[in-house]
């Protein structure tokens, strides 16, 4: 589950303390029943370096943060392994708004193995 960023995760912004208390039930849901591999917070893009590959063979450009626009970001992630997509839905579903105010957005994606 990829959590997205958003203007206030970008400033470096907490959730309020309600949302996380939320997120940590959530969490402690998530190892309770055994399926939750990792989960990590992500600091804001101006700390970050983003290196692209315009040509193959050749050094990448090497950019600094912050990057734009903050919902194309990403503000962390949670690692489960279940059985199948309907059960990672499930869990996707039963996440807070990761941001709170309305600007939370999860992407669920499968690792390949």
């Amino acid at each position: 589950m990829l959590v997205k960023a958003s203007n206030r995760s970008e400033a470096g912004l907490f959730p309020d303390p309600l949302l996380q208390e939320a997120m940590t039930a959530f969490n402690r849901d998530l190892v309770e029943a055994g399926v939750r591999v990792m989960a990590k917070g992500l600091h804001p893009t101006r700390e970050a370096v983003r290196f692209s590959f315009h040509q193959p063979n050749e050094e990448p450009d090497v950019t600094s943060g912050p990057f734009e626009p903050s919902a194309d970001q990403l503000a962390g992630f949670i690692l489960i392994d279940v059985a199948s997509r309907e059960e990672a839905i499930i869990w996707a579903r039963r996440m807070p708004d990761p941001q709170g105010h309305g600007e939370g957005q999860i992407e669920l994606r499968q690792v390949f193995e």
